[in-house]
């Protein structure tokens, strides 16, 4: 169930949760070289936590909401879709149930794109960051924010199990504003 806010981003309800980390082809993971930071977090269960690929460990914030997670990025990427590992059944009122998506330059200029809002979900959930326009299939930007606004049964501090970031992938041939799907155009696609 999707509908408008009264700001213009997108509101999205999202059911469930994907076991496993299911993403297109065409993607790859961006925020493996960006700078993470946390609003706040207990000893223990910072950034690493978000990004080892483990879930048994969390990130766990420790102050007023909202929390947020800061992905900042040396130069301007495409990005296209954020997923998180969260886990109703073990964290209950841990678990985010509104969360924030923010794009911009820097503090100083984030927007807020998306607002999805998530009923107990447990596994992997996919927050598509394209417009309602079609031709926005992905956000250009240098810092992404992800700001918990709730949790569920109103719980205080959220735990969040892993964050994947993903963009499109680069054409492999420089210069193209097209990419050759087939082996024989590949072929050809370049003068020797």
């Amino acid at each position: 169930m999707a509908t408008e806010s009264s700001e213009g981003e997108e509101e999205t309800k999202l059911m469930g949760g994907n076991p496993q980390l299911v993403v297109d082809g065409d993607l790859r993971e961006m925020a493996k070289n960006a700078a993470w930071s946390v609003s706040s977090c207990k000893p223990g269960n910072g950034v690493s936590s978000l990004r080892d690929d483990n879930y048994e460990t969390y990130w766990q914030s420790d102050g007023a909401q909202p929390h947020l997670v800061n992905i900042q990025f040396q130069k301007k990427v495409k990005l296209q879709l954020v997923a998180l590992y969260v886990d109703f059944n073990l964290d209950e009122s841990y678990t985010p149930s509104k969360i924030s998506i923010r794009a911009g330059d820097g503090f100083h200029n984030l927007k807020e794109i998306k607002t999805v809002e998530l009923v107990k979900p447990t596994g992997w959930v996919y927050i598509s960051l394209s417009g309602n326009d079609p031709r926005e299939t992905f956000v250009n930007t240098f810092m992404l924010q992800i700001g918990v606004l709730s949790n569920h049964l109103n719980g205080r501090d959220t735990h969040v199990r892993q964050i994947k970031v993903y963009g499109p992938q680069p054409n492999p041939i420089p210069h193209q504003s097209f990419q050759f799907t087939s082996t024989e155009f590949i072929t050809y696609s370049t003068l020797r």
